[in-house]
């Protein structure tokens, strides 16, 4: 694997963030309230300043609004320098109600804002469109996919709903699906990798077979296609670990196409080669049967030779 060419398609410029200032929300507030609290020497009209000057974001999202509504879980960042919003007119939204908004995240966009990254998220993304609408209308996350990992991602309208999707995330979700190509061929059509996952000191997953040593993960595999070089599979999760398939498919010595933070695979596809398609849940409060499915990127299908 060329890792210039990895790099020319990484971000080269990262902002510096090492003057910002994060404040996390551990209780219900308003925005000014709260930077009252975390400023308290400072004067009144100071600390107003912060907004008006539009140097205050909500993970990532900025607000200027002093009663803007914070939940426990929220991170308020101050910034040396003002954040403007942007207007968002095309998005890949694949549904919207007024609970949810669900979309089919690009490859290379952080889910939520990360300590390198603050303001290029589908959390920025869709807070900037729904507060078109209305300046107080907000976005709860529910879940996350990794960076480079394209596909179906929902949001929350609202803290209730979030809270109960998130309490209940596993007996609610009955599908998770994912596209991934890997190096080589399988050993075996399908199967199922089960381990529990832990994080070592540089913050990269890794199993354990000692039943409780670990999160529980469990993956399970169907080969679609292949080719003398890579295998095209049906991966459905059963736990949502961070870098689940990643870590499972590379321990069986296939890795994931362009993933260079486990293994040194090729990388055909100029971009990680996971895609999620398929997010069925039930409604936590309705108990409709939800499904929403993002198409295979076009870049796939290409190298097995499928029509565009």
């Amino acid at each position: 694997m060329n890792k210039n060419d990895k790099s020319k398609r990484s971000r080269t410029i990262k902002k510096d963030y090492r003057n910002i200032k994060q404040f996390p929300v551990k209780q219900k507030n308003e925005l000014l309230a709260f930077l009252f609290e975390v400023f308290p020497k400072q004067s009144r009209n100071s600390v107003k300043s912060l907004l008006s000057s539009h140097r205050v974001s909500v993970d990532g999202a900025p607000v200027s609004q002093f009663d803007f509504k914070l939940v426990p879980g929220d991170t308020v960042i101050v910034t040396s320098s003002p954040i403007r919003k942007k207007t968002r007119s095309r998005l890949p939204i694949i549904y919207e109600d007024s609970e949810f908004i669900v979309i089919n995240k690009p490859s290379g966009l952080l889910s939520v804002a990360s300590d390198t990254e603050k303001g290029s998220t589908a959390y920025r993304m869709l807070s900037d469109y729904v507060q078109q609408k209305d300046k107080h209308n907000r976005i709860f996350v529910i879940h996350r996919l990794d960076e480079d990992t394209s596909g179906v991602l929902m949001v929350a309208k609202n803290s209730s709903i979030q809270q109960k999707l998130q309490d209940s995330w596993n007996e609610l979700v009955s599908k998770r699906g994912y596209y991934a190509i890997v190096e080589g061929k399988m050993e075996s059509p399908k199967g199922t990798i089960k381990s529990y996952l832990k994080k070592n000191k540089q913050n990269m997953m890794y199993s354990s077979k000692k039943a409780g040593d670990g999160q529980l993960a469990i993956t399970n595999y169907e080969v679609i296609q292949e080719n003398e070089q890579y295998s095209l599979l049906d991966v459905n999760i059963e736990t949502g670990r961070k870098n689940q398939i990643r870590v499972h498919l590379g321990e069986l010595g296939h890795h994931v196409v362009g993933d260079d933070k486990y293994g040194k695979p090729s990388d055909p596809l100029k971009r990680l080669g996971l895609h999620a398609y398929c997010l069925e849940l039930k409604h936590p409060s309705t108990g409709e049967v939800m499904k929403f499915s993002a198409p295979m990127p076009k870049e796939f299908s290409i190298l097995f030779g499928q029509k565009k």
